[in-house]
């Protein structure tokens, strides 16, 4: 029968006996009853070893540092086990003492016999933990871990994977439902001397031995939860990645990760077998679950090296067959630049600078490798992902221009810079693409046509929009006149009319602002597609809550300019935003334009035009064949006008765009300033609608007239907005006037809006935007540009 799982316990989780019994307790509470455990030597005890062999090598008294090592293991026997099982440990430690003694008595020794010496550690080990478990009743075995794994000689062993599964799975036969624990650290090669398997050799003896077993998991208890996104110790908010793929786990190994080794990992590749990195000091907590098999990408993950050497040379051969060189030496760069005129850079860990820098020279005939230089004053930073390609822009951005340019593979981008500036830059790419990502909240306040025709755009848009920024950004809440629906969770984009009109409930601002303050967003905009008078007079309170507005109502931007200035004012005591390009042209750039020309350094010195689509159709169509009042009324039926066409031959909405113009070119007016020429007498504006539709002929004589008297001259009537500066007097108005067949007033689309600007830079050759000036879906399109370019501002340094 498959067993399922390998627990690995490492040094530091087997410091003393509180640590010893809280190992026994995961077993017996994490783990089956055939579970296997690979441990390594308790503490600190292969470096006393290690020490131990130093000693006498260097002439030194080695003798009473033994003792001290004995007695910490006779006291973990002593705490741990009864008389009858104590007993038979100690006769064993007494007699590897023995041994001991006899190996450093030596006056030479061979490289097994150094072997030997070390392997006690995980020996001892081993012993006292299955000792340990069977004092609490459960059966468990000790394994020497050369009795099974089998390997050839060399800088590191080499693994002899047919012949070691035989040992292994004959081992598993022959214990069925008993633990097995077993050394670390060591293996044996075909005479049984002793091996040892290097840096991190426990760990890659666990998942070895686990690959070699068929078992589904293996779980390493350490002193740390997991892999985390950056180191906890350097970075406060580092967050526990609670899941990984094999690839990425072995690319943040190799860049030097201090809870992953590289060689740990390799047994995992082509085998279904999932590794788990776990704290034995918090078994409750979450830990890291790296799957071999796992196609999705965790979140991106920020390492460092403070120490790293750069190798430069130049040679008369691409760089692939030195890597191949490398790779077969057991070296992976940590990242490697190809510069031009056959120049190359290596990075590479300061470990294997001796034995790369041997290779390049061992290589530097066949390759003509020349000019070779070695830099130690330089320290990596690096980000690991799946994705590390969409990091890249923002990577990027934070560079100095003493870093190296970013080199990047399938899951990393890494960079190089000076020692010093290590620690900063760790901390602005985490902080930029590995910490939270920012959550923005949208609110929609206007659920009519614009804004169901934002909705479809906003659900078009979202995929991009999160990948572009970085950041999340939900719509979390609609507002209309009678309903309202908060979700902290996010509005459902599929599904929203629905939910809407069974879970939207009556609404007041109180309670509006109560709702959205509960909202777990980082950044909430409000999108303002309503005509509401009252809504705009809740700007105040929207900024005071730290709520960003973008508006395609007018009103706020048309209003009195001491509540003009207070919002103003307002945005520049606090990083607010409020943008409302869709208050004038829809979705044409004239507001961006405005602001371009005045950052350039020019000076606005007129701005007039068509700014009402609905105007534009009307007389675009009037040709006089039939009457004004007609056209009116067939187009209020088509949907070109409001409800009451006398809202858009007020002119009214006119004059308030060319007032936000005026103010947005840096004007302190009125609305009061800009001159309006209604082309409703007064004697139908106060009248009801019913009314007012019943005497609409009474428009037609005077326009005709004028349409006439026009046609005569060869002009055409427009309904124009004009400001200018006349001698240092500023001059607005908003009216009928007669143009020129060839004036760009002239022979637009009907629907069109038209804005000539005139300004120092461009005077005889106004500049002139022209192009749909109404409509839901220009209107929402300007909607989504504001949106997204407060997103951008939020999420700049």
């Amino acid at each position: 029968m498959t067993r399922s799982h390998l627990h690995k316990f490492g040094g530091s989780s087997l410091a003393d006996a509180d640590c010893y019994r809280r190992v026994a307790h995961i077993l017996l509470t994490h783990g089956q009853s055939d579970d296997l455990v690979v441990v390594s030597a308790a503490g600190k005890t292969t470096n006393f070893l290690y020490k131990l062999l130093s000693l006498r090598d260097s002439g030194q008294l080695w003798q009473e540092e033994l003792q001290i090592l004995i007695s910490y293991q006779q006291t973990l026997i002593e705490q741990l086990l009864s008389n009858e099982q104590a007993r038979d440990l100690r006769e064993r430690l007494s007699t590897d003492k023995s041994q001991l003694v006899s190996l450093l008595s030596l006056e030479q020794r061979n490289d097994y016999q150094l072997n030997q010496v070390v392997s006690f550690g995980e020996r001892w080990s081993a012993r006292l933990m299955a000792a340990l478990l069977r004092e609490m009743g459960v059966a468990a075995t000790h394994v020497d871990a050369c009795s099974i794994l089998v390997a050839d000689e060399g800088a590191v062993p080499n693994i002899l994977v047919a012949e070691s599964r035989d040992k292994v799975q004959a081992l598993l036969a022959l214990h069925p439902q008993e633990r097995l624990v077993i050394t670390g650290f060591i293996c044996a090669n075909r005479h049984g001397d002793t091996l040892l398997l290097g840096r991190n050799g426990s760990d890659f003896s666990a998942t070895l031995i686990a690959s070699l077993a068929d078992i589904d998991r293996v779980t390493i208890w350490t002193d740390v939860e997991g892999v985390f996104n950056a180191d906890p110790n350097k970075i406060n908010d580092a967050k526990l990645l609670k899941s990984m793929s094999l690839a990425e786990a072995d690319r943040l190994a190799r860049l030097g990760s201090p809870v992953l080794h590289s060689r740990t990992l390799q047994p995992l590749f082509n085998t279904e077998v999932s590794l788990a990195v776990r704290s034995s000091y918090a078994s409750h907590t979450d830990f890291t679950l790296i799957a071999p098999l796992s196609s999705s990408a965790s979140a991106p993950v920020v390492t460092n090296l403070n120490e790293v050497v750069l190798f430069s040379f130049k040679m008369n051969a691409d760089i692939e067959p030195l890597l191949a060189i490398l790779d077969k030496a057991g070296i992976t760069p940590l990242a490697y630049w190809s510069l031009a005129q056959h120049k190359f850079e290596l990075a590479l860990t300061l470990e294997s600078q001796k034995q790369v820098q041997a290779l390049l020279t061992q290589y530097s005939s066949e390759f003509l490798i020349e000019e070779l230089s070695a830099q130690t004053d330089l320290g990596l930073v690096a980000l690991v992902s799946a994705d590390a390609h969409h990091f890249r822009r923002s990577f990027a951005r934070l560079l100095s221009r003493d870093a190296k340019p970013i080199y990047q593979d399938a899951l990393s981008l890494v960079t190089l810079v000076p020692q010093a500036q290590v620690s900063l830059l760790t901390q602005k790419v985490h902080r930029r693409c590995a910490g939270p990502r920012m959550r923005i909240g949208v609110l929609l306040l206007g659920v009519g046509n614009i804004g169901e025709a934002w909705i479809d755009l906003f659900k078009r848009a979202s995929p991009v929009l999160d990948h572009e920024l970085e950041a999340s950004v939900e719509l979390v809440g609609l507002v209309g006149s009678k309903k309202a629906l908060i979700s902290n969770d996010g509005i459902n984009l599929e599904q929203w009319q629905q939910d809407y009109q069974q879970q939207g409930i009556e609404w007041d601002y109180d309670q509006l602002f109560d709702q959205l303050a509960q909202l777990s967003c980082d950044e909430i905009v409000a999108l303002d597609i309503s005509a509401s008078a009252a809504l705009t007079l809740q700007y105040p309170e929207l900024f005071a809550r730290g709520i960003h507005v973008v508006s395609a109502n007018k009103l706020a931007g048309s209003g009195p300019l001491p509540f003009y200035r207070e919002l103003k004012q307002q945005l520049s005591n606090r990083r607010l935003f409020w943008r409302y390009n869709a208050s004038c042209g829809a979705g044409l750039p004239i507001q961006h334009a405005l602001n371009d020309l005045r950052n350039s350094g020019d000076t606005i010195e007129a701005v007039g035009g068509i700014f009402s689509g609905t105007l534009c159709w009307l007389f675009e169509n009037y040709d006089g064949s039939k009457p004004f009042s007609e056209l009116v009324l067939h187009a209020r039926s088509l949907g070109i006008t409001e409800p009451d066409p006398r809202d858009d031959l007020s002119g009214r909405d006119m004059q308030r765009k060319l007032l936000i113009l005026a103010r947005e070119i840096g004007l302190a007016v009125e609305l009061e300033d800009i001159s309006l020429n209604s082309l409703v007498p007064q004697a139908l504006a106060e009248l009801s609608l019913e009314d007012f539709l019943a005497r609409i002929s009474e428009l037609d004589d005077d326009l005709l007239q004028q349409y006439v008297a026009a046609a005569e001259q060869n002009k055409v009537l427009r309904y124009v907005a004009s400001l200018d500066k006349v001698e240092g007097k500023l001059q607005a108005e908003v009216g009928l006037q007669w143009v020129d067949n060839n004036h760009p007033y002239a022979n637009l689309t009907p629907g069109d809006n038209v804005f000539v600007i005139r300004s120092a830079f461009y005077q005889g050759n106004p500049l002139i935007i022209r192009g749909p000036g109404a409509g839901r879906e220009v209107t929402a399109a300007a909607v989504q540009s504001d949106l997204v370019h407060i997103c951008k501002d939020l999420l700049q340094e």
